[in-house]
């Protein structure tokens, strides 16, 4: 009886992680599609679900295994991991409080990581590959972000814009015997082309979302066997839709809002790198945050189109005007023949900005103070009360 309790805890511990998740993740990758209006939020949330669990059925019982097995020594027991369930929720709830996306992953790590050195059991060879990724992420994010904006975005933007225009997408068409659906008034077929293209991009990450954050959620109660991996992941993938029709709805307001507003062949770029770079990473089963691969692309991509007004020889010998590099570039339109690299007039750069300073400030600090209260709570709790096993 007393087993059945605290598993019904333990439970309702991981519901309440999984619940924080959604809210949090769903924000991340359907926040430029609703910001644009190509798809309002309960749908969003909908097929959010669906993806989340493909992800965490397939790439995601990797990443479990990594949190449950490998971080400590010895099994998480069901009480132990009630508590670790805990401070995960809390740390992730912290960020959702100020609508910010947190890295979840490494607030799970943070958790672990907490008890582990409370009781000497932590696996250090683990926590540097992991912690050696979580610094290579966000440079391989940049990286390849960069690379695209200054030597091919100019080019795609030219020939596969993707744009919105009011309306609807798709009408019926009931001028025939049998109605059949047509393309809006004012929809192109490369508005419509452009349109499916995004919504199989945000399918994509929101699949490798359920890879990485599914485990977040169940990992503690599956490391002593208190839930096998199969329901484990029906129970994470319950809560993190229930966090996405709920409380994401302000995520996704802040993501598509307040951090990017970016075009949509933009976003496309960016939901293709992060959700590969995280899909990758949770397949070899690094735990990984699909936020900090998200935001530094965005970066990158800006950073990468401004660059393009000056030549490789100067960004190589650092004689380069900041005040030049407006992150603003992407938001430019690409003239008929797109200019070589170095051709490009400076003032044509100084759009309005990529994103909100302000908003990459918060959202950063909140990459640090997330995993670190889920740290030192459970460090300091597991110091007074060191039961383990």
């Amino acid at each position: 009886m007393e087993l059945t309790v605290i598993l019904l805890v333990g439970v309702a511990a991981s519901v309440f992680v999984g619940f924080n998740i959604g809210g949090s993740s769903t924000g991340v990758v359907w926040g430029p599609a609703v910001g644009v209006g190509l798809v309002k939020k309960t749908t969003a949330a909908a097929v959010m679900t669906f993806f989340v669990f493909l992800g965490g059925w397939t790439v995601g019982r990797n990443v479990i295994d990594t949190l449950a097995n490998d971080i400590i020594t010895t099994a998480i027991s069901l009480e132990v991991g009630v508590a670790v369930l805990f401070f995960i929720g809390l740390g992730i709830l912290i960020a959702n409080v100020f609508s910010v996306p947190v890295p979840t992953s490494m607030t799970t790590v943070g958790s672990i990581a907490g008890l582990g050195l409370a009781t000497g059991t932590l696996q250090w060879e683990t926590m540097g590959r992991i912690g050696a990724w979580w610094i290579f992420t966000p440079l391989i994010g940049f990286w390849i972000g960069s690379v695209i904006g200054r030597y091919l975005y100019p080019h795609l933007d030219r020939h596969f814009k993707v744009s919105s225009t009011p309306g609807a997408l798709l009408v019926l068409d009931q001028s025939g015997t049998i109605p059949k659906p047509a393309l809006g008034p004012n929809t192109t077929h490369q508005e419509f082309v452009g349109t499916i293209v995004v919504l199989v991009a945000a399918c994509y990450m929101a699949f490798s979302a359920g890879a990485s954050n599914v485990p977040n959620a169940v990992a503690p109660l599956v490391s002593d066997g208190a839930l096998s991996d199969n329901p484990a992941i029906l129970l994470g993938t319950v809560a993190i839709g229930l966090g996405g029709f709920t409380i994401a709805r302000r995520t996704m307001d802040s993501v598509g809002g307040e951090l990017s507003d970016i075009p949509l062949l933009a976003a496309v770029i960016v939901m293709v790198t992060a959700a590969t770079i995280t899909t990758i990473l949770s397949y070899i089963g690094i735990p990984i945050s699909l936020v900090m691969a998200t935001v530094m692309t965005i970066v990158g991509l800006g950073w990468g189109r401004a660059s393009r007004l000056i030549a490789a020889k100067d960004l190589v010998q650092g004689e380069i005007d900041v005040d030049v590099l407006s992150m603003g570039a992407l938001k430019v339109e690409t003239p008929e023949k797109v200019p070589e690299i170095g051709e490009e007039e400076p003032e044509v750069m100084e759009a309005n900005e990529l994103f909100n300073p302000q908003a990459v400030t918060k959202f950063v600090l909140m990459w640090v103070i997330g995993p670190c209260v889920s740290l030192g709570l459970s460090y300091a709790f597991f110091v007074f009360f060191p039961f383990v096993g």
